[in-house]
């Protein structure tokens, strides 16, 4: 190893990619130590922070790698036994020690509050900050750091229980470089309070926000009723909701008619999404490459009819025209759903989407409607490489047989599907046709039954036969 050209040592060590094998290297040589040490970006410290007090032994720890770049302090699976967690002695030590930091996560970080963030003003090269149940901060200690970091791009706040979206979302609207926003379980925080942000609006890229499901009951409030009608946000690449009241005039609903440069969006239990969302959507998103649409088919007990999903094969219909580069689709349903309704999609409507868009990847999740014409079309799919099949309960071994036929098909999940069995996968047994195959609590398939269908194989039971009673007794029995 001495003797090797330093451009081949630099290449084996940037193909390391997991922590233990960088440090099992740099004990095979002095040269690999030192260059291990100079090149070492990433650092994760947690539960195994010791020996000594956890203080000094991240200081030891940034002193042996002087180039930091990335740091993430993970306390998720802590229990008092562990010792103490570190403080916020910890982030003066980055502060002072990391004069390269540019990301930082904190997770599960309970000693660490609003005075500990103040460190991080030193911290002038900081890009990006994390927040995961941090409790003891809150939006006092966040202005502090979006207010002394003038270079954050990214912020993901992931239940913080304490931080309310009040002054640093107007200070970010200022600064106007925040790129990628994420809001997870923020109780405190809600759809209206990111009208904040203001003019940041038109360079953010990235939006995930996850309301408190009880904040749907909130926005009822007449109090309540701002808006974002105003809101320009042409460089939104990525939008997901989830909670959240998408209705005209409400919240979030004028986000999906004004992201021209949308290429992935993804609807979780959004109340109130119609039609005329879509269409809108499709009409102005021409560069959508990814949806996925999560369809609440009964609105909770608090919530009338009126604020169902209301989309029916006009939007799909929408999306087929409108979106030539659509790759991946994600169709789910909640569990709790009756017959088949004129407000859902049809099977029709479905494979519009399917014969017209080059899908690479398509999820169905309780898709009921989606029968074995379904998987019969779905052989005219030239594109289709990924199929996840999860309780659709219309589907049999003759639909489960044209897989096969599926031109570029390497993936397949089957996932809770009641009436397929081993005889359905007769046909891919040996036919080396799929490079990943798993199937998962699919009561009627066996383990030997998914042996040879594909290159590689991953096979769950259901070993308390939960889906057993549901079909009756089945031609085999588990081994």
């Amino acid at each position: 190893m001495e003797d090797l050209p330093e451009h081949l040592v630099y290449e084996i060590l940037g193909r390391l990619k997991k922590t233990a094998d960088r440090n099992s290297t740099s004990l095979a040589c002095k040269r690999l130590h030192n260059i291990d040490r100079e090149q070492r970006e990433l650092l994760r410290v947690g539960c195994g922070l010791h020996p000594g007090p956890a203080f000094e032994a991240l200081i030891s720890l940034c002193n042996r790698f002087p180039n930091l770049r990335k740091v993430e302090i993970n306390y998720s699976s802590w229990c008092s036994q562990f010792g103490i967690q570190l403080s916020n002695q910890g982030l003066l030590i980055l502060s002072q020690h990391c004069p390269s930091l540019v990301d930082l996560t904190l997770s599960h970080c309970n000693s660490i509050n609003d005075f500990g963030l103040r460190y991080l003003s030193c911290c002038t090269k900081l890009t990006a900050l994390r927040l995961e149940s941090t409790e003891r901060i809150t939006a006092r200690g966040l202005f502090f750091v979006v207010a002394r970091c003038k270079n954050l791009i990214t912020l993901h706040l992931t239940e913080c229980s304490n931080v309310t979206g009040i002054k640093w979302l107007e200070y970010l609207g200022m600064v106007g470089t925040l790129e990628d926003l994420s809001i997870k379980f923020c109780n405190a925080i809600e759809e209206e309070d990111l009208a904040k942000l203001g003019a940041a609006w038109e360079k953010l890229k990235r939006l995930q926000f996850v309301a408190n499901l009880y904040s749907i009951y909130r926005a009822q409030s007449p109090d309540l009723q701002k808006n974002l009608q105003w809101v320009s946000c042409e460089n939104m690449v990525e939008l997901s909701l989830t909670y959240c009241i998408v209705h005209p005039g409400r919240g979030l609903s004028c986000l999906l008619g004004r992201c021209r440069a949308l290429e992935k969006l993804d609807l979780q239990i959004c109340l109130g999404v119609g039609d005329s969302d879509i269409v809108s959507l499709a009409q102005k998103s021409n560069n959508l490459r990814s949806i996925t649409l999560h369809l609440p088919l009964k609105p909770p007990y608090y919530m009338p009819n009126t604020a169902l999903m209301h989309l029916t094969d006009e939007s799909l219909k929408a999306l087929a025209q409108n979106c030539p580069m659509l790759e991946s689709v994600e169709i789910s349903f909640t569990r709790q759903w009756k017959c088949p309704s004129s407000s859902l999609f049809s099977l029709s409507g479905i494979l519009t989407l399917i014969q017209t868009c080059p899908l690479r990847v398509l999820i169905l999740d309780n898709v009921y409607m989606f029968d074995d014409d379904g998987m019969k079309a779905l052989c005219s799919a030239h594109f289709l490489e990924t199929l996840e099949l999860v309780r659709c309960q219309e589907i049999s071994d003759e639909g489960l047989q044209f897989v096969g036929q599926i031109p570029h098909l390497r993936f397949l999940k089957i996932v809770r599907c009641l009436h397929v069995t081993d005889n359905g996968l007769k046909p891919l047994v040996g036919s080396h046709k799929l490079g990943m195959l798993t199937v998962e609590e699919c009561p009627c398939i066996s383990q030997q039954g998914v042996q040879g269908a594909a290159r590689s194989v991953s096979y769950k039971g259901d070993p308390k036969n939960t889906w057993m009673s549901l079909l009756g007794p089945c031609s085999f029995s588990f081994i």
